[in-house]
């Protein structure tokens, strides 16, 4: 018998070093997989995979939910097409610990690579870490990003407990750097600062009419379907029979996948009351879903793309592109081709909804008055060479019926204050996760995780590497003695925030909210009732 990865999986990566016969892989990201797989052969059913995975995707193989028995055939031919080499994994070591006082680290942001990069240096006796958000929650994305049936990847967060319970974290939410704190009041009183703040700019379609109401940034909607304080007050044309979304990755998905859920599905999750209310008297039947290139370039991971296929009530429809098999093809391409020619060959049911991914298609121009009537696309195609031809160059046009247009093209960071900022990549300029000036030396105590470090790709375990390599560069140089400085203690950083009316909840408080959510959720029989306002959060966390 063997254990299974399922679709679940957040590449964290805990399974990995769990394993005793290092028969998970891959261990790095060379080959942009947005999974890990177990290979069969090599398992020793010892199960501790399953008992370190932090979000459930690991299941016995004769223990396969119906809807998930696929992938022990996805986790088999991974390994047909890479055969495991045994050592590929470094042995844990067991770091030392430092005088204590000696390393206080702020870490700004409270995301996937944040929490890692806090997690990370609490594992050294002797460092303090302090956490500030600007929002009264912490997660970021894992809480507001994270489609809301999707629970088991949420519960990621499980990891923190221990290390967060730390006496020697601090935790700062509701406490805005820029606005109540300065990057130097931060370096002030802490020896280092790591920036994870990561990328929540969408990129624009740059496209006539795109200013059109009825036109958002997918990730307006998410953080609107997620009860994210910043979005509530948004709304949406459901009233139409047709959405578009513009891009093909997991966000394009989820956002479709909600658009079209049964109010039913939808209560059992913890998507927020007002947009459960609000999709329940939706008239949207099909969601077009627009890729610029071919099937075999399609973002989405397998996985989701897999789930969509048992959806109730829900019809794929796979248009355009080629479907073909190629002999170079890795394991998830071929994959994610096998499962468009399935869901092709499938016969359209009456009376379902459907999801339409039209592929070599591109967007062209947005059409109304004073709303979003129409999208013009314009057809791209692939030569015989291979070479992608943009269908500006002479393509076919067409024009789909919609007022509501989602883009999901990809985001981009913001500048931080006082930082350097590279415009064309969204990104601060870093090397290994130091901060570098235009003549590429490194900014002395700060430094960068997540989508503001490497830019917006890879799934939430893929920020636990990368926190891992900006830690170690900020311990390279604290053992150097780059940061020996004397700073400021922690009763002075309190005095500070006080002095600039902060109002921060700590561990606790969070804690309090959360046990509210989750117990609002138990008596609508649901995961949790998300609070959405700050004041109502700040009024439970001071309970």
């Amino acid at each position: 018998m063997a254990y299974v990865i399922t679709q679940n999986c957040c590449k964290d990566a805990s399974c990995v070093a769990a394993c005793p016969v290092d028969c998970i892989r891959p261990t790095d990201d060379e080959r942009g997989t947005q999974m890990l797989f177990i290979d069969p052969e090599t398992c020793i059913d010892c199960g501790a995979c399953a008992d370190e995975c932090p979000v459930d995707a690991i299941y016995s193989e004769f223990d396969l939910p119906p809807e998930m028995e696929r992938f022990r055939e996805i986790n088999a031919a991974y390994f047909r097409h890479h055969p495991l080499e045994p050592g590929m994994i470094e042995p844990l070591t067991k770091r030392t610990s430092i005088e204590p006082g000696a390393l206080r680290v702020a870490v700004v942001g409270a995301g996937p690579a944040a929490c890692y990069a806090a997690a990370e240096l609490l594992e050294i006796g002797g460092v303090d870490v302090d956490l500030f958000e600007r929002l009264p929650t912490p997660f970021g994305l894992i809480r507001a990003g994270v489609a809301p049936d999707h629970q088991r990847t949420k519960s990621v967060v499980r990891i923190f407990d221990a290390a967060f319970a730390d006496s020697r974290f601090g935790c700062h939410l509701n406490v805005e750097i820029g606005k109540t704190l300065t990057h130097a009041d931060l370096l002030a009183h802490h020896h280092a600062v790591i920036y994870a703040v990561g990328a929540s700019a969408s990129r624009d379609l740059g496209i006539p009419g795109e200013h059109l109401p009825g036109h958002h940034a997918a990730a307006e909607f998410v953080g609107w379907y997620n009860g994210h304080p910043d979005h509530t007050g948004r709304r949406f044309d459901l009233s139409a029979r047709r959405a578009v979304v513009v891009g093909n990755g997991n966000v394009a998905l989820d956002v479709a996948r909600v658009l079209l859920m049964s109010p039913e599905d939808l209560a059992a999750t913890d998507i927020a009351e007002y947009a459960l209310e609000a999709l329940a008297h939706s008239h949207i039947e099909e969601v077009v879903v627009l890729g610029r290139r071919g099937p075999r370039d399609a973002a989405f991971s397998v996985g989701e793309f897999h789930a969509l296929g048992h959806l109730t009530g829900i019809d794929v429809i796979i248009e355009g592109g080629d479907l073909a098999a190629h002999p170079d093809d890795d394991v998830e391409t071929a994959l994610k081709l096998e499962i468009a020619r399935e869901f092709a060959a499938r016969p359209a049911t009456e009376g379902h909804k459907r999801i339409v991914f039209r592929f070599l298609t591109s967007p062209a121009e947005l059409v109304g008055g004073e709303h979003v009537e129409q999208l013009r696309t314009v057809r791209n195609r692939i030569a015989e060479d291979g070479t992608f031809l943009a269908g500006s160059l002479g393509g076919e046009t067409d024009s789909i019926e919609t007022s509501l247009v989602l883009r999901s093209i990809g985001y981009q960071g913001d500048p931080v204050g006082g930082l350097p900022y590279d415009a064309r990549t969204g990104t601060v300029p870093n090397q290994q996760g130091r901060v570098v000036d235009d003549t590429g030396a490194a900014l002395p105590g700060v430094y960068v995780a997540g989508w503001i470090k490497r830019g917006p790709r890879g799934v939430i375990g893929t920020n636990r590497a990368c926190a891992a390599e900006t830690v170690a560069a900020l311990l390279a140089d604290f053992h150097s003695g780059a940061l020996d400085r004397q700073v400021d203690d922690r009763e002075a950083l309190r005095a500070r925030m006080i002095e600039r009316g902060a109002d921060a909840v700590g561990w606790t408080g969070w804690r309090a909210i959360d046990a509210a959510e989750r117990e609002r959720g138990a008596a609508a029989t649901r995961p949790r009732v998300k609070f959405f306002s700050v004041d109502e959060m700040l009024a439970v966390a001071r309970r």
